[in-house]
C-alpha cells in the first residue's frame, strides 16, 4: 500500500466508509456525462455497491480530494477466479467540473504506483463502448483495447505493469 499522496492543492488516499454518499453522488455525474438518454436504471443500489467496495478487506477505493470535496475516485480489486497479479480497475471517475486539470493522470499514477508496488503484473478494466473520452483517456496511459464484438456494451482493456 502506498501512503497518501499530498500536494499543496491536492490529496490522494483511502477513500473512508464515512464518504460513501459523497463517492456515489461523483459516481452518478461522471456516469451521466456518458448516457445520453440518462442513466438506466438497472435496478442496481449503488450506496449498497459503494459501501461494499468501500469495507472490501481485499480492494481499494482511492480518492481525490481538493478544497475538502471528492473530486476522483478509482475502485480496484483482484478480480475473482483471476491470477493474484492481476487487478481490474472497477471504477475511475473524475467529476466533470475538475476534468482537464490533471485529477484524472495523478489518481491514474498513484493507481499504477500501488498495483507495482504490490507485485501486479497487469490491470485489466471495461469501459463503456460509447465512453470515447475516457478510452481516450486510458489509451495516453498505455492501455491496450482487446477485440470487442458488435453486441458489447463495454471494451476490455489491458494495462501491463513492469516496475521501472
Amino acid at each position: 500500500m502506498i501512503r497518501n499522496r499530498v500536494t499543496p492543492d491536492r490529496v490522494i488516499r483511502t477513500a473512508l466508509p464515512a464518504e460513501v454518499a459523497d463517492v456515489v453522488a461523483l459516481h452518478a455525474r461522471a456516469r451521466a456525462t456518458y448516457y445520453p438518454d440518462g442513466l438506466p436504471q438497472d435496478g442496481t443500489d449503488w450506496l449498497a455497491s459503494w459501501e461494499s467496495a468501500l469495507a472490501r478487506p481485499e480492494g481499494r477505493v482511492l480518492c481525490v480530494v481538493e478544497a475538502g470535496s471528492i473530486v476522483g475516485l478509482a475502485s480496484f480489486r483482484t478480480p475473482e477466479g483471476a491470477p493474484a497479479d492481476t487487478v481490474k480497475l472497477f471504477q475511475f471517475h473524475v467529476d466533470p467540473d475538475h476534468w482537464r486539470r490533471g485529477v484524472g493522470s495523478a489518481l491514474h499514477a498513484a493507481c499504477v504506483e500501488e498495483w507495482q508496488a504490490d507485485g501486479r503484473r497487469a490491470a485489466v478494466l471495461d469501459v463503456h463502448v460509447d465512453n470515447r473520452r475516457a478510452q481516450r483517456f486510458y489509451e495516453r496511459q498505455g492501455w491496450v483495447p482487446e477485440p470487442a464484438g458488435p453486441e458489447d456494451h463495454h471494451l476490455t482493456m489491458r494495462l501491463p505493469l513492469t516496475a521501472e
